[in-house]
């Protein structure tokens, strides 16, 4: 058909053009949004408080092992910050937690191609004696492939998986190549392996290795654990390659240093209408100590926080606004689960955190009960001039505010672009300088219309169903 043809035919419908071409009808116009909302949104697109915070924690304090000493300075630091900010009740609230940390990391290749590689501890790993390891590896091309080897079969022998993660927009590659590192050490072990390494889950093809946390079975005792540069696991993945029995020398020597505090800094835009439940915001102050923990996540509680200072500075909010700077993420969740028990009784009507980097946020989701569904239609529309898209999936991600999705609270997901996210996360290039200050205003222009009208929804957000896995 001819383009003018086809554009008769179209007039002709009795459907809108883009119910025509697309089989369906055109759906309802989005809300109005409110010109305070608006003005919140785009002043916003100017802000100096989130860079400001990134820049401070990052160079003042750096690295923040969960529990240890450079995170209890972290937590001083952001009760500082947060009262100069003019935030109210702010307090730090402590918790015990088990404190890993790593010592001497070295590996090279014996036999035979002699050659150092580099490598760093995954949390949690068990260590080599001083003077290290020295055996032959065994090659799996992916996870899937530990999984299938028999039991007994890596007696005496280092487990080598190599696979590698690829980038996406939502970072959903990292919980398909992630099992590695989080439960592939525990398999190899109980297949009678004496150490595993891995190829960094990461998207990068560096010499910078990517460590975090991995988990042992009940029972099972840790084994040396150690992620490879990817440049380095592909390295070796050649030598394998061209088949002669490959011996690795590894030292591991990290300890465990007992019980110490971890803990989160709380602080609170005051509400109006005491009865209307409180929004809790936020995301993790800890880091891995690689190195200085500005996207992971430095970036995150500094745009939720920049975003509430917009409330702050305005007319009071509905509802209260409770930022949280939760401590232990990243090696257990001990700060969110302290935050859970302490206030588990006090209604919470949302939670939101931010803990993807500081990219543009690309896309909202949704977990709210039918009484809100205007609630979303309105942040959408808030959302759509930032270039921002509604999503299909549930929204509540993440792990600080898992404890709190669980038992039912409502959730928003502020979903910023994972395309780089992983060449740096985890790694000692996670610096100030992989923050983009442009993209880390959107993400504050963001938070702060999601904010400004949840905050403020006169609809009775509530309890969301939990409906029972199937």
């Amino acid at each position: 058909m001819r383009k003018t043809a086809l554009l008769a035919a179209l007039a002709a419908s009795t459907l809108p053009i883009s119910a025509f071409a697309q089989g369906r009808p055109t759906p309802p116009p989005a809300p109005a949004v409110s010109a305070e909302v608006a003005g919140l949104r785009d002043a916003a697109l100017k802000d100096d408080v989130a860079y400001d915070i990134v820049a401070g924690l990052t160079t003042e304090v750096g690295p923040r092992l969960a529990g240890t000493e450079a995170e209890a300075r972290a937590r001083d630091w952001g009760a500082r910050k947060l009262t100069a900010l003019g935030f109210k009740n702010v307090r730090i609230e402590t918790a015990p937690m088990s404190v890993w940390v790593r010592g001497t990391e070295t590996a090279e290749v014996v036999s035979p191609f002699p050659q150092k590689l580099r490598l760093t501890a995954l949390g949690g790993s068990g260590a080599t004696p001083p003077e290290g390891i020295t055996a032959e590896i065994v090659y799996f091309p992916s996870f899937a492939d530990l999984q299938r080897a028999p039991d007994g079969s890596l007696k005496g022998k280092i487990a080598f998986v190599s696979n590698a993660m690829v980038a996406t927009q939502d970072g959903s590659s990292y919980g398909q190549f992630g099992a590695a590192r989080f439960v592939g050490p525990g398999i190899a072990a109980q297949k009678g392996a004496i150490a595993m390494v891995i190829r960094s889950i990461g998207s990068d093809h560096g010499r910078g290795p990517h460590t975090g946390q991995t988990n042992f079975p009940k029972g099972v005792t840790p084994i040396p654990a150690a992620a490879l540069s990817t440049s380095d696991a592909d390295n070796l993945s050649r030598m394998v390659a061209r088949g002669q029995p490959i011996t690795l020398h590894l030292v591991l020597t990290p300890r465990q240093t007992g019980m110490h505090d971890t803990g989160n800094v709380i602080a609170e835009v005051p509400g109006t209408d005491p009865t209307a439940g409180m929004i809790v915001i936020g995301g993790h102050l800890d880091s891995w100590d690689l190195g200085t923990g500005a996207i992971d996540d430095a970036a995150g509680i500094a745009i939720t926080t920049a975003a509430a200072k917009r409330l702050l500075d305005g007319p009071a909010p509905r509802r209260t606004i409770r930022v949280v700077w939760f401590g232990d993420e990243e090696t257990g969740g001990a700060g969110s689960d302290a935050y859970y028990a302490a206030h588990k009784n006090e209604r919470h009507d949302l939670a939101a955190e931010s803990d993807f980097g500081a990219d543009r946020v690309w896309r909202v989701e949704f977990s709210l009960p039918d009484s809100a569904k205007p609630v979303g239609d309105r942040v959408t529309a808030a959302l759509a001039p930032l270039g921002i898209v509604r999503g299909t999936a549930t929204g509540g991600d993440g792990a600080d505010i898992a404890p709190m999705i669980k038992a039912g609270v409502a959730g928003i997901d502020l979903n910023q672009s994972g395309q780089r996210y992983f060449d740096y996360h985890h790694t000692p290039e996670d610096t100030l300088e992989r923050i983009d200050p442009e993209q880390l205003r959107q993400n504050v222009a963001a938070w702060t219309a999601m904010l400004a009208v949840v905050a403020n929804a006169p609809e009775d957000i509530g309890p969301v169903t939990i409906k029972p896995k199937k």
